[in-house]
């Protein structure tokens, strides 16, 4: 999956979002996205690198907990036949829900 086709997949979520992170003072009030690509999932053979994916990280910013959002999310992944892993923790500092998918593509 390409790059274009990542930001193609998140905008279909419906959400604002921006890569790695908005500019100081950007960021929209909550809930927004942001994704990026945390390292490669590399397959070696004959001591070269024989295939690539990309590991992408897709955080889910909230202000409260919304299951309804999550499986909207969810829903997206699905439809496009990605697995993911799901994770949740609570931002004291920011004051807001992380929801994470780490997904392969």
């Amino acid at each position: 999956m390409t790059h274009k086709e990542v930001i193609a997949l998140v905008e279909e979520m419906g959400i604002p979002f921006a890569y790695h992170h908005f500019a100081e003072g950007e960021s929209p009030d909550p809930p927004f996205i942001c994704f990026l690509y945390p390292n490669a999932v590399q397959f070696a053979a004959d001591n070269i690198v024989y295939h690539s994916d990309k590991a992408v990280d897709i955080e889910l910013y909230t202000d409260e907990k919304n299951p309804e959002l999550e499986e909207a999310v969810e829903a997206v992944l699905t439809a496009h036949e990605i697995y993911f892993e799901k994770t949740e923790v609570w931002i004291e500092s920011e004051k807001l829900y992380e929801v994470l998918y780490s997904i392969v593509v």
